[in-house]
């Protein structure tokens, strides 16, 4: 038994996440040989809990055939995620378990390859052991992020950009041979699939605590090639967002909550990975890019983001100069008012919310964010006063394009308060055909 383990018994036992009653599943599926690893180990050994169980198990054989067993018994869902390297999925209501065959001849040299010390410790649910032969226990008393090796970053480079997120996620440092090897394989990071890139970076944009360490990985070189035209200034934007949320939350809770919506047309992500899109997301995602919009849609899509995601980020990076060229924007006109919110849609809490971080006159964005939050503002949600079938009806007039524009000019007529009733406005109508 290793020399360690009984300093460990008592950690692992008190641990739900280590304790077979909390699985989805009886531990008597479970062959002796199993081990559980990875994240669940760490947050069990950190006291860090997760309503949503996400299990990884080693086994030295038949890792597939365990996992399609406990799939038909207990009829949950089940996925082969590489058959190659033999691993898969169970999927249960309150949770996933990932079966995986042992890499190497023994659970340590499996534990061998794994990125970081605190990701490899083995726990052996059938005798309550851990196995720990690369001291990552001492790591997370240290609250310290180590390389297993700089064979083991070189070989999958994403593990890069995940040790920033990691260091984000668990509160850690970064001991410094580690971010040595890390900066010097930064550049190796352009070989990994975008989508990958994209999962660790959505992390760092979704919460406060990965504003600093986008700013450490910009600096160590490892976003270079995503993000080739971020500079210290829009960096420093991301963090001046984040002040600027706390304030909100504190004092503006009802413009708090629209920035917490989850924005429309965006990938489902677990809220407990902090992989949510927000408008605080886009808002910080907007920073990074370059201000040519048309540029920054070519980096996005590099990026694999979805196409509300891209269009959301483009339309935040048209309306800034806007904000930011005309006059006083508490001396915009109704009809100004009235162009810009239709320019921008549902993207306008993002807008706003950049507006306060780039330090815009507040009253003239205070204005905007009032309008915006009254669903019977005309300027912000103006409401059709008339269809096109009462144009049609009333007029004598053919369908056609000209429908179109009279409506919208009503709409316009009734922002700036030439009209408030449907005979002021069919009356408009008259006049300007």
């Amino acid at each position: 038994m290793n020399l360690q383990l009984e300093h460990y018994r008592n950690v692992a036992l008190v641990s739900s996440a280590l304790s077979p009653e909390t699985w989805p599943f009886s531990l008597k599926w479970l062959p002796k040989s199993a081990s559980l690893v990875g994240g669940t180990v760490r947050d069990a050994l950190l006291d860090r809990h997760s309503e949503y169980l996400d299990l990884d198990f080693v086994l030295p054989s038949d890792a597939v055939e365990t996992a399609q067993a406990i799939a038909r018994h207990y009829r949950a869902g089940f996925v082969v995620l590489d058959a190659e390297r033999q691993i898969a999925r169970v999927v249960f209501p309150q949770g996933t378990a990932d079966f995986a065959l042992q890499v190497g001849e023994t659970l340590e040299d499996d534990l061998r390859r794994r990125d970081f010390t605190v990701n490899a410790i083995a726990y052996h649910p059938h005798t309550k052991d851990l196995l720990d032969p690369l001291h990552g226990y001492e790591d997370l008393q240290q609250k310290r992020l180590r390389m297993v090796s700089v064979e083991n970053l070189s070989e999958d480079p994403l593990r890069l950009l995940r040790a920033y997120r990691q260091a984000a996620q668990l509160g850690f440092s970064l001991e410094s041979e580690t971010q040595a090897a890390i900066r010097q394989l930064g550049s190796n990071l352009s070989r990994i699939a975008a989508e990958r890139v994209q999962s660790e970076l959505n992390y760092l944009l979704g919460t406060a605590r990965g504003t600093s360490w986008i700013k450490t990985a910009w600096k160590d070189g490892v976003l270079h090639d995503w993000f080739p035209s971020a500079t210290l200034p829009r960096l420093a934007q991301i963090a001046a967002i984040d002040h600027v949320t706390v304030h909100l939350q504190e004092t503006w809770t009802e413009f708090w909550s629209e920035l917490s919506r989850t924005v429309r047309g965006t990938p489902k992500a677990s809220e407990a990975k902090g992989s949510v899109r927000t408008w605080v997301t886009i808002a910080k995602l907007a920073s990074l890019l370059p201000d040519d919009p048309e540029a920054a849609e070519a980096q996005l899509w590099r990026l694999k983001y979805s196409r509300a995601e891209i269009q959301a980020v483009c339309t935040v990076l048209k309306a800034l100069p806007q904000l930011k060229s005309r006059a006083a924007i508490c001396d915009w006109s109704l009809a100004e008012q009235y162009q810009f919110f239709q320019s921008v849609g549902a993207v306008f809490p993002a807008i706003a919310l950049l507006g306060f971080a780039i330090q815009l006159p507040v009253e003239g964005v205070a204005m905007l964010i009032d309008r915006f939050l009254d669903p019977a503002d005309p300027v912000a949600h103006p409401s059709p006063i008339l269809t096109g079938q009462d144009l049609i009806s009333a007029l004598q007039i053919p369908p056609s394009p000209k429908i179109g524009k009279l409506l919208a000019a009503l709409q316009l007529a009734r922002a700036e308060g030439k009209v408030s009733s449907r005979e002021e406005a069919m009356e408009l109508a008259r006049l300007l055909i």
